[in-house]
């Protein structure tokens, strides 16, 4: 699939985004890569977004209102990203399907390079894999590092953030998503 872009300019862009997951890398220490998300106070309303699974179903952010979404930014070049993708499918198997939704967004890469990555994934997603070819959304939701992972509230609001590789499936994310499911 075409990112949209001249085939020259593709390896730069490869190389903006490894620099922003090495960034987002170089400022969080062992204790915050193990850590929940931070909450953000004044809960902005989530950028809307349209983007297709590797099934062609297109999937809206705003059609998931009333649900609470994880929205995690991710590519398959990023070690951080590829560790923490399984503990994204084992917390999702923890939480209530009729009030969740886990959406993983890769962002720049081609269909064929993200589900030869997924086939090895154990256990394996069962939550949507979207395609941000050309870093639209990436952009809308000023993402500033690989991986980062955002909670929206029931109302559309962004509520949680995590900027690097995180273990969804320990305690303390896992607790702040449920504190999450209390409000109304």
């Amino acid at each position: 699939m075409s990112t949209g872009l001249p085939a020259c300019a593709a390896p730069d862009r490869r190389r903006a985004l490894r620099l922003l997951a090495l960034l987002a890398l170089a400022g969080a220490s062992p204790a915050q890569a193990e850590s929940g998300f931070t909450a953000i106070a004044e809960r902005p309303q989530a950028p809307d977004f349209s983007l297709a699974d590797e099934d062609g179903t297109t999937w809206r952010l705003s059609g998931l209102k009333g649900k609470v979404v994880l929205v995690n930014f991710w590519a398959t070049w990023c070690p951080p990203c590829r560790r923490e993708l399984p503990s994204l499918e084992r917390l999702r198997q923890t939480l209530p399907a009729a009030q969740t939704q886990v959406l993983a967004i890769n962002v720049g890469e081609s269909w064929d390079t993200v589900a030869g990555f997924i086939a090895g994934v154990a256990p394996a997603p069962g939550f949507p894999v979207l395609y941000d070819t050309d870093s639209a959304v990436l952009r809308a939701w000023a993402v500033r590092g690989l991986p980062t992972t955002y909670v929206v509230d029931r109302r559309g609001r962004i509520a949680l953030r995590a900027v690097g590789g995180r273990e969804f499936d320990q305690r303390e994310p896992a607790n702040q998503i449920r504190a999450l499911l209390q409000e109304r």
